[in-house]
């Protein structure tokens, strides 16, 4: 994405669809870019077969990852259960964390979000692959499903592995965990819910730290071990390959109420139009 992309961000703007409609779009900065939406092989045949039974597309308000603010999820309908622990992983990328834990834990949900197809087709493959019947796949804004989508103290664990640490300094904005995302995540967990987190960007690790031990809603847990329920992923080779630096953190939900403030946030963002679209409805 270009400096000028981003220079737009929060001008308010409309998108001529070509049939006579104005689409609307967020005017709040989100934390993800443009990457092609093309399948290839294996994935095209996973996404054909699969992702009927699999993939959760909400209605979408704004954008082809937006979640329509009157959208709620029936956690138990969609997995067919009652009662079983529930883990949502943020941004699960090819599927590697979500397909071992699954697997290892039969007995628990896990509903990872993601807006990339291909991220997303290529979990479909392993899901084929492995035959396991625990995971949904949520397709769209964490944010908004955070904020509306999910029920309120619906889920045991909330995973959030090498989100983009966007690292210019004039991109940090994108990033995922800013001061507006504790509410949300504290909204979903359950008191005495664990919030992990993991980067390879120390100093993204310093501002997972900053943000989240300003919330009045987490405790953090003082160890440095790493989560052993992570798998080693191709990405993660990567940045240790590079001599990056891995941080685990975890957080647990304390049972601090939200504030009317915070819960009045989550109205705001029913509300937010314009902007540029966000970027992967660019095709």
């Amino acid at each position: 994405m270009s400096s000028q992309e981003l220079s737009r961000e929060n001008e308010p703007s409309t998108e001529h669809d070509g049939e006579g409609e104005n689409r609307q779009f967020r005017a709040r900065i989100v934390s993800f870019a443009a990457r092609s939406t093309r399948l290839k092989g294996r994935q095209e045949k996973a996404w054909a077969e699969l992702a009927p039974l699999y993939i959760l597309s909400p209605e979408r308000q704004m954008s082809k990852t937006s979640i329509a603010a009157h959208e709620r999820l029936d956690i138990a309908k969609v997995f067919g259960r009652e009662g079983a622990r529930t883990v949502v992983e943020i941004g699960s990328g090819q599927g590697e964390c979500v397909e071992h834990a699954a697997v290892s834990h039969p007995d628990t949900n896990f509903l990872p979000i993601e807006v990339y197809m291909p991220g997303l087709a290529s979990t479909l493959h392993r899901i084929k692959r492995t035959g396991v019947a625990n995971i949904r796949m949520i397709q769209g804004d964490a944010a908004e499903a955070l904020n509306h989508y999910l029920p309120e103290q619906s889920i045991d664990e909330l995973w959030v592995f090498f989100p983009d640490p966007w690292h210019k300094s004039r991109h940090n904005k994108r990033r995922l965990i800013q001061p507006e995302f504790p509410p949300k995540a504290a909204r979903v967990l359950k008191p005495g819910g664990t919030w992990r987190l993991a980067t390879d960007w120390v100093e993204y690790a310093k501002q997972m730290v900053e943000v989240i031990d300003a919330s009045p809603y987490f405790d953090r847990v003082e160890t440095s071990e790493r989560f052993e329920g992570r798998p080693l992923t191709s990405f993660e080779r990567k940045g240790l390959a590079k001599g990056r630096v891995i941080t685990d953190l975890t957080y647990t939900r304390n049972d601090v109420p939200l504030s009317q403030e915070d819960i009045a946030s989550f109205e705001l963002i029913h509300q937010e139009v314009g902007s540029t679209p966000d970027v992967l409805d660019a095709e």
